[in-house]
C-alpha cells in the first residue's frame, strides 16, 4: 500500500485524492513549461548579447584601425611651417675641434 508523505492527504477520499494528483500533475507540466520557455528566452538573451558585443568589438577594432591610418598619414604629410623650414636648411660648415695639445 502507498503512503501519501504529506499527512492532510489521508483524511480525503478517493475522488479527492485523484482530484489532488490531477492538480499536481498540471502544476508540475506548467511548472516545466514555464521552465523551459525561461532556459530559451535567457539562451536567446545570451546569443543577442553575444552579437552585440562582437558587433560592439569590430566598431572598436574599425575605430583603432582609422586612427592608426590617421596617425600615419600626418607621418607621411609633408611637413609644415617651423618643421617644414627645419627640414630645408642646409647643413653649416662643419667644424673641427683641437683636441687637448
Amino acid at each position: 500500500m502507498f503512503t501519501f508523505a504529506c499527512a492532510s492527504v489521508e483524511g480525503l477520499t478517493l475522488a479527492q485524492k485523484r482530484e489532488t494528483v490531477k492538480a499536481l500533475r498540471e502544476s508540475i507540466k506548467a511548472d516545466m513549461a514555464n521552465r523551459k520557455l525561461s532556459k530559451a528566452l535567457t539562451k536567446e538573451l545570451k546569443a543577442k548579447a553575444r552579437v552585440e558585443k562582437a558587433a560592439a568589438r569590430e566598431v572598436k577594432k574599425a575605430e583603432r584601425i582609422a586612427k592608426m591610418e590617421a596617425k600615419l598619414a600626418a607621418l607621411k604629410a609633408p611637413k609644415v611651417g617651423a618643421a617644414a623650414r627645419k627640414a630645408a636648411r642646409k647643413a653649416g660648415p662643419v667644424t673641427v675641434m683641437a683636441l687637448g695639445a
